[in-house]
This record gives C-alpha cells, sequence and structure tokens, in this order.
C-alpha cells in the first residue's frame, strides 16, 4: 500500500496561520517550539480545526519532518 500524499491545503495553514491564544499568541503554527506542542500533547489538544493543526504539526516535528516545510515558508 501506497502512503498518502501530504495534504498541500493543510500544510499551507500550517505555515501561515497564527495561533490565536496564549504564551505564543500571534507566532505561525509552524514556530511553534516543540515544547509547547509537546505541553498540549499531554495536556490535551484543543478541539477542533486548531486541536487538528497543532497535533499535525506537533507529529511532523517530532518526527523530523520539518524539512516538509520550508518550501511552503519560502513562498509566503
Amino acid at each position: 500500500m501506497q502512503a498518502p500524499e501530504p495534504d498541500s491545503d493543510l500544510l499551507l495553514t500550517l505555515v501561515r496561520m497564527p495561533m490565536p491564544f496564549g504564551k505564543y499568541k500571534g507566532t505561525t503554527l509552524c514556530n511553534l517550539p516543540v515544547s509547547y506542542l509537546e505541553w498540549f500533547a499531554k495536556e490535551g489538544f484543543p478541539p477542533g480545526k486548531l486541536g487538528m493543526l497543532l497535533g499535525t504539526i506537533y507529529e511532523i516535528k517530532i518526527n523530523g519532518l520539518d524539512y516538509l516545510l520550508e518550501p511552503l515558508k519560502k513562498k509566503r
């Protein structure tokens, strides 16, 4: 079975959307520190789309896949 292609709209959202609240309010989701994402992973991600996005960037970062976002960051 072939691995699914990354959702480019999802990835674009990660490099464009600012964190809407908290200590890192205004920081683009892809630039949130791993320690902050680890805290959410432990305490629970918020419900809805934001929680899904934070969970996604957490998985990207802990698996060393940040490089996938670099071309998208440069296009901004």
